[in-house]
């Protein structure tokens, strides 16, 4: 799935959406004492009352939310899994009835029990549904609905929620006038906040994709390994955070280490402009020979492809890996470059890093930025000088 694939699924969950249909909701309580169910219930999403409705979508939205391979992954199934929850969701969406559907969830479920100690009561909802989406946009001078085609997606949401203590309140009774303490024994289950979860199939260019799940984690780059690994039987995976720090230290290793501000503006640049190229395609990927030629169309020198070869090797031990273009550099169009220095902090965009440079001046060094019009500090418009001291 890519972003937009996800952001129109999410935008689908809203009440009283005729693109949309929740058949039926499942929700079950774990204890933490015990690591067990202590109760289920099921009923079609239907029969909840308006505000329930609302509350349960905008969870389900929350959950669909961030940036992929960091908070959002799509994750393929591992191959020769015994109880494999890739046939577990599939026998789910395939069943006809209510109970057949339960069944395979508290299989799931059992799956998440398993050697785990949870510390705090959790609720799991499970739905099912379908969401329709347009083959064409609709034409108004035809008067043609956009409702006439449509495609046909059967999903299964899974969401993971922590639940919290009641807050002790102090009441005042009007009537009895007198102030009460109000005691609530119920735990209250925090929706606002998805501790994780995933939506299955993955759906790519309007077809389902039943070798992938979509995982969501609580926090972006926070990962459930075990729940990756152990509950949904994903396939180990690299966050965004992680593939930079792969991608920077393999740099590293070719270049010894050292780069001037504009070979790495460079460098920045020469990615983003394959991200834009591809941009209505499949995220492209960078493997040794894209790293290569970036590189050397960025001005490193002694670069050749034995070298890039054995920093893969002695990074990741992989020298076959991929990394995702988008992964590998800072958000281009934002001041996502952080510069910390003793005296100063310096926030700017990977295009304009090339109007930064570090200096030695007078066995000093000193950081110097270009700048096209005068500074100004605190009001004061600040005098050109020129590099002995002395003002213009």
């Amino acid at each position: 799935m890519n972003k937009k694939d996800i952001a129109n699924i999410r935008k689908q969950f809203k009440v009283d959406n005729d693109l949309l249909k929740i058949h039926d909701i499942f929700n079950v309580y774990i204890m933490k004492e015990t690591s067990e169910i202590y109760h289920h219930q099921s009923q079609p999403f239907e029969l909840l009352e308006q505000d329930q409705k609302e509350i349960f979508m905008n969870s389900f939205k929350k959950l669909l939310s961030g940036n992929l391979d960091e908070k959002l992954f799509e994750l393929r199934f591992k191959r020769d899994v015994e109880d494999s929850s890739q046939l577990i969701l599939h026998q789910g969406l395939l069943s006809s009835d209510v109970e057949g559907w339960k069944e395979q969830m508290l299989r799931i479920v059992d799956k998440m029990l398993k050697d785990r100690q949870f510390e705090m009561d959790i609720v799991v909802t499970f739905i099912r549904g379908e969401y329709l989406k347009p083959v064409k946009a609709r034409n108004d001078e035809t008067e043609e609905s956009d409702r006439d085609a449509v495609y046909n997606h059967s999903f299964i949401l899974g969401s993971i929620n922590k639940t919290q203590e009641p807050k002790k309140e102090l009441l005042f009774d009007y009537v009895e006038r007198q102030f009460k303490y109000n005691i609530v024994v119920d735990p209250i289950i925090n929706l606002t906040v998805p501790v994780g979860g995933f939506l299955f199939p993955c759906f790519t260019d309007n077809s389902a994709d039943v070798n992938h799940v979509l995982y969501s984690s609580g926090k972006a780059y926070e990962l459930d390994y075990q729940f990756i690994e152990d509950v949904l039987n994903g396939e180990d995976t690299m966050t965004a955070q992680d593939d930079k720090i792969v991608f920077e230290e393999i740099v590293k290793d070719v270049t010894g280490g050292k780069l001037n501000t504009a070979t790495l503006s460079n460098v920045y640049e020469e990615i983003n402009r394959v991200i834009e190229e591809n941009e209505e395609e499949e995220m492209p990927k960078l493997n040794y020979k894209d790293v290569e030629r970036v590189l050397k169309v960025s001005g490193v020198k002694d670069v050749d492809t034995e070298k890039v070869e054995a920093a893969f090797q002695k990074v990741i031990d992989d020298d076959k890996y991929e990394f995702k273009a988008s992964s590998v550099i800072p958000k281009y169009n934002s001041k996502s470059i952080k510069i910390d220095t003793k005296v100063a902090k310096i926030s700017i965009s990977p295009q304009d890093l090339r109007y930064v440079k570090q200096i030695n001046f007078y066995g000093k060094r000193y950081l110097m930025i270009e700048v096209e019009e005068d500074t100004v500090i605190e009001g004061f418009t600040m005098i050109p000088e020129a590099f002995d001291g002395s003002g213009e």
